[in-house]
């Protein structure tokens, strides 16, 4: 029997972020991580009314 991990909706959309960059722009993986680090923070940093 295997213990599911646990995953955090942030690590999820990271990691969304991450294959997108990864499939479309062909980025390699530490590049794309880190890009989609900080897409995800600008998005993050939008006033929910705006979005």
């Amino acid at each position: 029997m295997t213990t599911p991990t646990y995953t955090s909706a942030y690590e999820r959309r990271l990691q969304m972020v991450q294959d997108v960059l990864t499939d479309q722009a062909e980025i390699d993986g530490k590049a794309a991580r880190d890009l989609a680090t900080r897409v995800l923070r600008a998005l993050d940093h939008i006033p929910e009314r705006v979005r």
